[in-house]
């Protein structure tokens, strides 16, 4: 198993058309709105079809305020690096911070050709994208004197002058399935991306071995290096292979991939807008649940950083491992920018901070209270005629990990109430006139107002399919082996499920509301009286599920 324990990262993978300009930066505006973190497109500038990568990079950078952008990869034989170095730069400081440089040592040797670059074998190419790796960081780090010079093989610098550096530590990522590639990757990239359907069965574990062996080699951590992966598939009823499926199976290959293999980072390939908002709305979140709830039981640190803590084992080389401006970024820590920056290379979600101290002895998770505040007239349920389950025994103490699944369920549920208060802001920027989200042009008003409703729609949309993830998630797991190891739980957990169906029943009429609002200027009210509605009753079934199973999911084990 290598878990490395990389914050999970989501994007999608659009086709550069030329065809149909519109569509193709519509498409990456729609993955900020329905919330993915990362945009890409390929790089092949010798193909007619396509628009320019780094052109379009710019433009949709400024049509988003978000995600995060990169190519998906650069074709470095049609790029020369000090170049490049200056255009990743200028756009990351114009899109404060959004820009990845994702690298390729070159494809397709006669349309290269053909554009006036140089033929390279295979092994050539590794050489050419070391240098030009040398060549980037050295133009991005202006606060080492003198310019920049590299007499490489391929690549000559000569004194250029370094600069301008970028407005965060960009990572490197390269495209690599063969071993020299993978053992660059190892010795001086910040990620690994290949394809999903370039490699074969077993591919994916000899890429991590060749790369962990690289980066210790070099005096780096296994964890410094990201695990990337396009992936590319088919939503169905049923299964029919892999990632060809109904949502269950792609999140449990995605989950597979994550805490098996290692991988951090999933880049849906395609152009389908459904398919985007069921991969953003369905898919990452529920990936991310389970593999924060396994995490939490403890999955095994990956063993070679294990190898490095033990006893004897020889201290990494500082000069080696800082000697790229500082180690590469690792999403366990923030390695120093050229202007001595920490940063990130993704804006992770932040962390939901717990109200529990897991710590052994007492219980100590605190179930969220319900302020008893309500919205809206209506009541979609009895709250007095709700069950309770057996007190506490006040003499038992708990271990960390039994306490850390309440915790969890606690996180996870602040993470729907903070989405609920966003929703309601959205609906008064969107009563104001103040968002368009950058996904529509905004010609006129009318046009504005249009868009601005679709945008509200997107976010709740996306929303209402988190929460039924998440219930969906525990009537198929939580609640069945609750109800079996602790019988007296019964009532409360056929309460929970009973409350499950009218929350999805409100849930569709929000989504009504929207349809509603979306024809008529005047369903404003109504789309407030229906969120107001959804925010009572989810609250409170939040608060009650809370208070009756943290102690008991403690108490039983259940993870």
């Amino acid at each position: 198993m290598s878990d490395y324990g990389h914050d999970l990262v989501f994007g999608f993978f659009v086709t550069p058309s030329a065809g149909d300009p519109d569509r193709t930066v519509g498409l990456a505006v729609l993955t900020e709105q329905v919330g993915l973190d990362l945009v890409t497109f390929q790089d092949h500038p010798y193909q007619p079809a396509f628009l320019d990568t780094w052109t379009l990079l710019s433009f949709v950078a400024a049509r988003t305020n978000r995600v995060h952008l990169a190519a998906n990869v650069t074709n470095l034989p049609l790029r020369p690096p000090a170049v490049l170095a200056r255009s990743v730069a200028s756009l990351d400081l114009l899109s404060d911070g959004r820009i990845t440089l994702g690298l390729g040592a070159g494809a397709f040797w006669d349309a290269i050709e053909a554009m006036g670059g140089r033929r390279l074998t295979p092994g050539q190419g590794v050489r050419a994208l070391e240098e030009a790796i040398e060549i980037i960081r050295q133009m991005w780090d202006t606060e080492t004197r003198g310019g920049v010079r590299v007499d490489g093989e391929f690549h000559r610098v000569r004194g250029a002058k370094r600069g301008p550096a970028p407005a965060h530590r960009v990572p490197i990522w390269l495209g690599a399935y063969k071993p020299r590639m993978l053992q660059l990757t190892g010795r001086r990239a910040d990620g690994w991306l290949p394809t999903l359907g370039y490699l074969q069965p077993g591919d994916l574990t000899k890429g991590n071995a060749i790369i962990d062996d690289a980066a210790q080699e070099a005096g780096r951590s296994p964890r410094d290096v990201r695990r990337l992966l396009n992936i590319a598939g088919q939503f169905s009823a049923v299964g029919r292979g892999p990632l060809h499926g109904p949502t269950e199976q792609w999140v449990r290959e995605l989950a597979e991939l994550a805490l098996g293999e290692g991988v951090s980072a999933f880049i849906l390939a395609g152009d389908d807008p459904d398919d985007l908002r069921r991969f953003a709305g369905e898919v990452a979140p529920a990936v991310r649940e389970v593999v924060a709830a396994e995490r939490d039981r403890g999955v095994p640190e990956h063993p070679r950083d294990a190898a490095e803590r033990a006893p004897g084992a020889a201290p990494r080389d500082p000069g080696t491992a800082g000697r790229d401006r500082g180690a590469a970024v690792g999403d366990g820590g923030a390695a120093a920018d050229g202007r001595g920056v920490a940063a990130e290379p993704f804006a992770a979600p932040a962390a939901r901070p717990s109200r529990a101290t897991v710590t052994g002895g007492a219980f100590a998770v605190v179930p969220t209270p319900d302020d008893g505040v309500r919205r809206s007239d209506q009541q979609v349920w009895d709250e007095s005629t709700r069950p309770t389950g057996p007190a506490p025994d006040p003499d038992r103490t708990y271990t960390p990990q039994e306490q850390a699944t309440g915790a969890h369920l606690v996180q996870i549920h602040d993470g729907l109430r903070a989405e609920l208060a966003q929703i309601h802001d959205l609906i008064e920027q969107v009563a104001a006139g103040e968002i368009d989200a950058g996904a529509a042009r905004s010609h006129i008003n009318t046009m504005t107002m249009r868009q601005n409703r679709w945008t509200l729609g997107v976010y709740c949309e996306s929303y209402c399919r988190i929460v039924t993830t998440h219930h969906t998630i525990e009537d198929q797991s939580f609640f069945p082996r609750l109800r079996a190891q602790d019988p007296r739980l019964g009532p409360v957990v056929d309460r929970l499920e009973q409350e499950h169906h009218v929350i999805h029943d409100v849930l569709e009429g929000v989504d009504r509301a929207l349809v509603a609002y979306v024809g008529s200027p005047d369903g404003l009210a109504d789309l407030r009286a229906a969120v107001d509605l959804l925010t009572d009753a989810l609250l409170s079934h939040l608060s009650y599920e809370e208070r009756e199973l943290v102690e008991p999911l403690a108490r039983l084990g259940i993870a």
